[in-house]
């Protein structure tokens, strides 16, 4: 019987997907999927490091879309979750999906096919809550700036509704909980870090039981955005989240196509 194996990756949702283009390509008893720097040794599961290959992320993506755009939808929110066990979940789901539908009717798959989806409804929510809710602040080089720390990991999915509603101006959106940012140049949306470190105790949100220290807080935090220069702090080169150039213009093509 052949081993049992616990696939490692990169954390990146390409790297997700290469890692389900593994198992299935090379047959294997996967018994978890683990992102690197966090997997734990697995009882009888000998680990494997995949490495991401964006033409077989690609592959699975067209794979998983060709069987249904709402499932492409529900695989690529829920990932956003950031749950802890999503991986092995959403292995669970394509494999169900992948399934001939006559098989695929038990309980257990309903189950797994219910959590994908409630999953998936609770990243979209989250999605919404920052389109309407997120406020910026106009720095001393005229970029408006935001910070937000959203509950699950919406950046991505965010950028179309903000590059259409405020495309005559620069902004950036950060997610200083995952330590990256969108960047909108008045041309195209990039994915950018920056070195926010004199910022970290400022948050005009977090005395609104009083409203004077509230208020106080909040001449501070616009004091402090209308003399400074954000453009100068922006770091193109991402370490965090793995977002190659290559991996940002096809999640880019993904996002427009979900």
């Amino acid at each position: 019987m052949e081993a049992s194996k616990t696939l490692i990756y990169d954390g990146s949702f390409n790297g997700f997907l290469t890692a389900v283009y593994t198992a299935y390509g090379e047959k294997i008893n996967v018994t978890g999927i683990q992102k690197k720097g966090y997997a734990q040794n697995v009882l009888f599961s000998e680990g494997k490091t995949v490495f991401t290959q964006m033409d077989q992320a690609k592959q699975v993506w067209n794979t998983i879309k060709s069987k249904s755009n709402s499932a492409i939808k529900n695989v690529y929110f829920a990932f956003l979750s950031e749950r802890d066990d999503i991986e092995i979940i959403l292995f669970q789901y394509i494999q169900k999906l992948l399934t001939p539908v006559k098989h695929s009717n038990d309980t257990f798959t309903q189950e797994i096919i219910l959590k994908i989806e409630q999953l998936a409804s609770t990243v979209s929510k989250e999605k919404r809550r920052l389109e309407n809710t997120t406020g910026f602040q106009l720095t001393k080089d005229e970029v408006y700036f935001s910070v937000i720390e959203p509950n699950f990991n919406v950046l991505p999915l965010i950028s179309k509704h903000f590059r259409s509603h405020h495309s005559k101006q620069e902004w950036i959106i950060y997610d200083r909980k995952r330590e990256y940012g969108l960047y909108y140049n008045l041309r195209f949306v990039e994915f950018i870090s920056l070195n926010l470190s004199e910022i970290q105790s400022l948050d005009p949100t977090t005395s609104w039981k009083n409203r004077k220290e509230f208020s106080s807080n909040l001449q501070v935090w616009e004091n402090y955005f209308s003399n400074t220069s954000i453009k100068s702090q922006i770091n193109k080169k991402l370490y965090n989240q793995h977002l190659t150039k290559e991996n940002i213009s096809y999640l880019s093509q993904a996002k427009e196509a979900i």
